[in-house]
């Protein structure tokens, strides 16, 4: 017995944007989201960070100038990418930590056919996906704290998001229910 073919869209080239705390699924996610959408690209807001392999600095609190400088440099590319992949007619699935007001710059940046979608599991699913990844992703956050407090400070983060574009609660879902979820709505996660 085969599995069933996995849902896809032929939607009109447009860039998404995921957003959602570490670990609360944006790479796997946008990933096969990417694979869904014909034609479609993934660019992966970790893969622009470790483009610079010499003097990179690490997000960290507080950050450093140059860790802001690097950040924000990031968030250009990935937009650039973006806009670059739809004007050639591909949807372009981008990926990265963005929270807060910070989204909504990034969008701004992005092309005008455009789509927002954060992803926000409980804390205690990020947990769990975090431990069993052991990535460290919340290292330079935990301090005195517990990795679960670190989660609870990107999640209020998350929750800062503008409310708009699809917001999903991807706690009791695998990775591929949340895409055919997402696929299934995509529309409703056009912003702008």
């Amino acid at each position: 017995m085969t599995a069933p073919a996995a849902r896809t869209t032929d939607l009109a080239p447009t860039a998404i944007l995921v957003v959602g705390a570490p670990a609360s699924g944006k790479s796997t996610v946008g990933r096969l989201l990417a694979e869904r959408l014909r034609p479609g690209a993934f660019i992966e807001g970790d893969a622009l960070w470790q483009m610079v392999v010499a003097g990179r600095e690490d997000m960290a609190d507080p950050p450093s100038e140059a860790a802001l400088a690097q950040l924000e440099l990031r968030y250009r590319h990935g937009a650039m990418l973006s806009r670059s992949f739809v004007e050639a007619g591909i949807s372009a699935v981008h990926v990265d930590n963005i929270f807060g007001d910070g989204v909504t710059a990034q969008l701004d940046r992005m092309p005008r056919r455009r789509a927002l979608v954060v992803l926000r599991p409980s804390v205690e699913a990020i947990v769990r996906r975090e431990t069993e990844r052991g990535t460290g992703a919340y290292d330079g956050w935990i301090g005195d704290d517990t990795l679960a407090d670190a989660v609870r400070t990107f999640d209020g983060w998350v929750g800062e998001v503008p409310p708009v574009g699809l917001w999903v609660d991807s706690t009791g879902q695998t990775a591929e229910q949340t895409v055919d979820w997402i696929v299934d709505r995509l529309d409703s996660a056009l912003v702008g």
